[in-house]
Order: C-alpha cells, then structure tokens, then sequence
C-alpha cells in the first residue's frame, strides 16, 4: 500500500524508485552537514583575514547568516509543495505563468554548475586541510601539485562512500552533526583555555585589515562576505533527499531552515572564538602549510593539541564532502531523468542493488575534480571555486522564489508555509541574491593579473553559453520541463519491477 509520500510523488508524476529511509533529523544533517562550519568558516578563513579581517569575520557572519534565512526560509515554502528530488529546477517549471521549460532548463543549470562546484569548494578545503596536517607530520609539503592530487583522492573516497547506499549515507549524516556540534565546542573550548594570551574584544570586533590592493575599505568589506556566504550554501540538499525521506513535505523544509539556523549559531561562536586566539596575525596568514587556521591552531594549543584540532576539522570536512556528493548526484539523478543533460540516458541509471544513482555519483564528482585543476596554474582558484558555487547555487535558489512571488494567491501552499509573510520575505531574498551575484564576480585582488584573475564570470557563462546555446538550437524543440512517468498504474508497476530486482 502506497504512503502519503508515495501518493504525493505519484501526483507529482514520478514513481517512488529511491529508497525512502531517510528520518526528517537525517534529511536536517544532510544540509546541515553540507553547510558544515568547520568546512567554510576554516577553509575560507585566510580570505576573510585579508579582505576586512577580524571586524568582517565577526560582523559579516550573522549579516549574511540573516539574509540566507531569508533567502531558506522562501525556498522552504516551495519545497513543501514540490517535495521532489529535483527540487529547484521542478519547481520553476511549475511555477512559472508561460515558458516553463525554459525556466526550468536554466534553473536547472544553474544548479548543476553550483552543486559541482560546492562540491569541488568542500573537498579542495579538505584536501588543503590534509595536506597540512600531511606537512607537519610527515614532510608532504603542500604544493600546488600535492594538493591537487590530495583533492582527487578525497572525491574517489566520496564517490565510493556513496556507493552503497542511502542507508549508511543517513548513519554518516546522522554522526555528523554531532561531529560538528562536538568539534565546534571542543575547539573553541580548547582555544579559549589553552593560548598564553586573548585579542581583545575591541580587535575582534573592530578592526580592520585590507590586504587586497584595493583602496576601497566599503569593497573590501563587502569581498570579506564571501567568507560567510559560501559557507552558507549547500541546503537545497534537504529538497534534493525529500524523495528519500518519510514526512517530505514537512521535514525538507525544516530541513532547510533548522540547517541554516543551527548553523548560524555554530559558525559565529567558532569564528569568535578561533579570533579571540589569534597569536601573530601576520605569521598566521603566512602559514607555511597556507592554511591559517591551522597555525593560530599549533600557536594557541601548541603544536600536539594544535594537530588533533586539525584532525577534528579533517573529519568534520570529509563528512560534509561525503553529503555534498550525495545531493550533488541526486540533482544529476533527476535532471537526467527529465532528458535536460547528455547523456541522460546513462546518468539516470539506479543500481537495482543499492537503489542509488550510480553514475550520477561519479559524474558529480569528476566534474569538481574538473573545476579544482585550475589550481596548479591560478593561486586565486579556489577563491574562484567558492565564488561559482555561491552563484550558481544562490541563482538557482532565488529563481523560483521569484516565480513563487509573480504567483501571488494562486500559489497553492504545501503543509508547511510562511502566511502572510511570504511575500516580503521572498521580496528580500531575490534582491539579496542579485546583490551578491554580482558582487562575487568582481576581482577579488589588485592589480589584476593572470596569477589572481577571479575566472568565476568564465565559468558562469560557458556553462550559460552552453545551456543557452543548446535551448535555442535544440533543447527549446523536445525539452518540455520534467517528465511524468506514466499513470498511477505505469508508477506502480515500475515500483513493483524494482522491487523484484532488489
């Protein structure tokens, strides 16, 4: 007998063909976990030291943390009307008044270009994480070279993580959040205890570095925010796992919102706190390993305590990469499921055994390790990295919010809504989301040249080119938004076919 979660992905046209294990609390730490502030806030930290410093670390958190709610909150109010594993891109094809293909084709890439390259963003942070600890205990200097090849091994190991289904995906996503909420208190704790000495809260809160060549102190603030905003990416992975989860049209967007909530909190007392401990700012930005935090670690706690602080973030960092790749390939799955990539046919692919999009996974992450090889040639590229992520994610999460908001009253709300306040409330994330759009396309260090150029508006309009290309050229001519499989009948004898594989 069907549930109400099966009969609701029957209405929306699709037959339940993953498993449906996940609790609302894993579908929360898949995003959460995605998120993960002792990914973003520590991989990014050396750019927030450069670009405003401790008063943009400090300050910038909870401003962008509030405009994400924002921009969550808007995104969770569709997501409990679509709960599918396509999530955005679904959702602009039903939500727009006339050309909904074309809404949702672009959608649609724009988030595959975001997912990849969060994904990348994640794993290359992790990669610079262990190739730190790598040099301090074994010699393994952290070149460009090593860590790139770190970077590759890190996305093999995720891939096949993913491999053996949702079940052991959700256990890992389950340990997760208390990995983080654990590490978070141990850190902090052991900084607050173990340093000679503290900054001051007047340092912390107040002053200002500009080390980007730029003699603007108003745009070097604002660059200081990617640091808070590319962390922040990533929760679209509760409406991506909702065709997994029991209760979909309830826990995907509380999901979304406690994810960003939690993680708010999390992230601003572990960036005060790593703050506070700073010893020598300049030798901590000049780390030799080229990973600040880990200096301000081995000065605060010495160099012992210094390297398991390390190892506690290498943990926290591979969880979050390991869920990255798993809403990643579930984007894919979906996309590919309705025809809208090459090569869909083989993408859409689901392991009769595992029940998981096998090939999905490995597109998503040879795609990021595609991304990360700039690295040897560009200092700045993970900057780049980051700033694509954030674009094509933040595009592709505002674009049916603003058709959700031209929608008016003929919205029909899901179980779970926002009331009379969705309209201003939706009015606030798309004008976020254009602010920082264009704000994180712009050079990120003066004078431009080709060792810092900031290739993220490169990387935004090949993959524009090409989708747009391929829509007026041929896609516009069969691409007709999502699929529907069949009837209820059709659904059902597909799940029952699947069923007999296992």
């Amino acid at each position: 007998m069907s549930t109400q979660d099966e009969q609701r992905l029957h209405e929306l046209g699709y037959a339940q063909e993953l498993r449906r294990r996940m609790s609302a609390f894993s579908n929360f730490a898949v995003s959460f976990t995605i998120i993960s502030v002792l990914s973003g806030c520590l991989t990014l930290y050396g750019t927030g030291m450069n670009a405003g410093g401790p008063a943009m670390i400090s300050w910038g958190w909870p401003i962008v943390g509030l405009m994400t709610l924002f921009v969550g909150l808007a995104m969770a109010e569709v997501c409990s009307s679509f709960p599918t594993a396509g999530g955005l891109y679904y959702w602009s094809a039903k939500l727009a008044p006339r050309n909904g293909p074309a809404w949702s084709w672009f959608t649609g890439w724009f988030n595959f270009l975001g997912q990849v390259a969060v994904t990348a963003g994640i794993d290359f942070g992790a990669a610079t994480f262990i190739n730190a600890f790598l040099d301090l205990q074994w010699g393994f200097s952290a070149t460009p070279g090593h860590t790139v090849l770190v970077f590759g091994c890190v996305l093999l190991l995720h891939a096949l993580l993913n491999q053996f289904g949702v079940r052991l995906v959700a256990l890992l996503g389950d340990i997760s959040v208390w990995w983080h909420v654990v590490g978070v208190l141990v850190i902090v704790g052991v900084l607050a205890v173990k340093p000679a000495h503290h900054r001051s809260a007047d340092f912390v809160f107040t002053h200002f570095v500009n080390n980007t060549g730029w003699g603007s102190t108003f745009y070097v603030a604002l660059l200081g925010l990617l640091l808070a905003q590319y962390t922040f990416t990533g929760y679209d992975a509760s409406a991506h796992m909702t065709e997994e989860t029991h209760d979909a049209a309830r826990s995907g967007p509380k999901g979304i919102v406690a994810s960003i909530v939690v993680s708010l909190a999390a992230g601003w007392i572990l960036l005060i706190g790593l703050t506070f401990a700073i010893q020598d700012y300049d030798k901590e930005l000049a780390s030799t390993t080229g990973v600040p935090p880990v200096q301000i670690f081995i000065d605060s706690a010495g160099v012992t305590t210094g390297k398991l602080l390390l190892l506690i973030a290498i943990g926290a960092q591979l969880f979050c990469g390991m869920s990255s790749v798993t809403a990643n390939s579930r984007m894919i799955y979906a996309f590919s499921r309705d025809g809208a990539l090459p090569l869909s046919s083989f993408w859409h692919r689901v392991n009769p055994r595992t029940r998981t999009p096998t090939n999905a996974i490995w597109l998503a992450a040879g795609g990021a390790f595609l991304l990360g090889l700039p690295y040897l040639w560009n200092v700045t590229a993970y900057t780049a990295v980051t700033s694509i992520a954030v674009i094509g994610l933040y595009i592709a999460y505002v674009l049916p919010t603003f058709l959700r908001l031209r929608q008016g009253d003929r919205f029909e709300r899901g179980p779970w809504h926002l009331g009379r306040w969705s309209r201003p409330i939706g009015i606030v994330a798309v004008a976020w989301v254009c602010f920082i759009s264009v704000l994180f396309m712009l050079p990120t260090a003066s004078p431009v040249k080709a060792a810092n150029f900031n290739y993220t508006p490169l990387a935004v309009l090949v993959v524009l080119g090409f989708a747009g290309v391929w829509w007026a050229v041929s896609a516009r001519k069969w691409f007709t938004g999502p699929k529907v499989q069949g009837s209820a009948e059709e659904l059902a004898a597909l799940e029952r076919e699947l069923e007999l594989q296992e």
